[in-house]
């Protein structure tokens, strides 16, 4: 872990509502300037995780309030879990950003809860954290303004892989398992919705953790208007019993799986899939066979996310949900080490390992490394 460092002050002035001007600073804004720093200070950052932090604030103090009517739609970046995700351009302040817009027949008095609810966001700053710009009603949508993540979520970037390499999921898992100490040691919040899709990544070899449950009205209000995926969630939720922040370990577990083997991972694949996946020298475990997954060739066939190879029929919801509930849960080969998370080995393995996470994600999606690209040990 690198050394914790002291914080540097913030180049940031703070805009409100009956807000001084730039160069009056009234001391509710100083003293939560001097909150701010001291949460910085408090997460153990490196130098270029402070700067990014620091950079993204110092923009999003300049965005002020946000309104509709300030934004230029560029694209649709994808859709899912109740709403609509937009690429736009923030015209005021120029910047980029991903507006998820939330579509809910609700009573004002609801709509208001879900928006100060959602304000919790601001205080989430973190490295592996989606930032988050700000949240507002329009419309009959809710729009919830995030950072915007150049390489997409873990499933889109699935399909062009095909298969994510293993030193790549180490470090998938480190920044996982980081963002949700995060949310459980300094907000007390758990994810509860761990899976591919709610982990983003950028050119700049960021992963990040987006669409936790910070609103419970939004849940609740989200929950009644459309069926949820529960394919992601561990045995004691489906049971209804309680559960707690290892109920997000096992949805991160289950996506690695899925994102190792290339499709959802139940039923578990059998032998012949695995072979064909891995192949026979690392299902062997033969000695002098390369365990590393970037340079080893692809397979033809290699099943997509949601398809693949498995010749069996598809399990209707209520049989994979009791198959969650009832069965072992789905394992890799010993040799990809994955089976080994709950131990740690890969973990701490994954740690100190030096990845070209970047390279690999720009590489596979077709993106512009960024001109001083960095190699993840972390």
């Amino acid at each position: 872990m690198p050394p914790k460092r002291r914080p540097v002050p913030l180049n940031i002035t703070p805009i409100g509502e009956g807000q001084a001007t730039s160069n009056t600073i009234d001391a509710a804004s100083e003293a939560n300037l001097e909150a701010l720093q001291k949460k910085l200070g408090e997460l153990d950052l490196d130098e270029q995780q402070r700067k990014r932090l620091e950079a993204f604030l110092t923009q999003k103090a300049q965005v002020g309030e946000l309104k509709d009517e300030d934004f230029d739609p560029i694209c649709e970046l994808g859709a899912g879990n109740g709403g609509v995700v937009n690429k736009v351009r923030h015209k005021p302040s120029g910047l980029v950003m991903a507006r998820k817009l939330i579509h809910l027949e609700i009573k004002p008095a609801i709509r208001n809860q879900i928006i100060r609810e959602l304000q919790v966001l601001h205080e989430c700053n973190s490295p592996y954290i989606v930032g988050f710009y700000g949240a507002f009603y329009s419309d009959g949508e809710i729009s919830i303004c995030m950072e915007h993540m150049d390489g997409g979520s873990l499933d889109q970037v699935l399909k062009e892989a095909r298969r994510i390499p293993e030193e790549i999921l180490g470090k998938v898992s480190i920044a996982v398992l980081r963002g949700l100490a995060y949310l459980r040691e300094k907000h007390q919040i758990m994810h509860r919705d761990v899976k591919p899709s709610n982990i983003l990544v950028n050119s700049r070899g960021e992963i990040k953790l987006c669409d936790f449950g910070v609103s419970g009205q939004l849940i609740d209000s989200m929950a009644n208007s459309f069926v949820g995926t529960r394919s992601y969630m561990s045995p004691e939720r489906l049971q209804g019993t309680h559960y707690s922040v290892q109920s997000d370990v096992w949805s991160m577990g289950l996506s690695l799986v899925e994102l190792a083997i290339g499709r959802y991972p139940i039923p578990p694949p059998d032998a012949k899939e695995l072979e064909a996946i891995f192949g026979r020298a690392v299902m062997d475990g033969a000695e002098g066979e390369p365990h590393n997954n970037m340079q080893r060739p692809r397979p033809p066939g290699r099943p997509v996310s949601g398809h693949g190879m498995d010749s069996r029929p598809a399990m209707a919801i209520f049989e994979l949900l009791d198959y969650i509930v009832n069965e072992p849960p789905p394992k890799l080969p010993h040799v990809t080490c994955l089976d080994d998370a709950t131990s740690h080995t890969f973990i701490k393995r994954s740690e100190v390992e030096e990845v070209d996470f970047a390279g690999w994600l720009c590489k596979t999606m077709g993106l512009n490394q960024p001109s001083t690209p960095t190699r993840s040990t972390e």
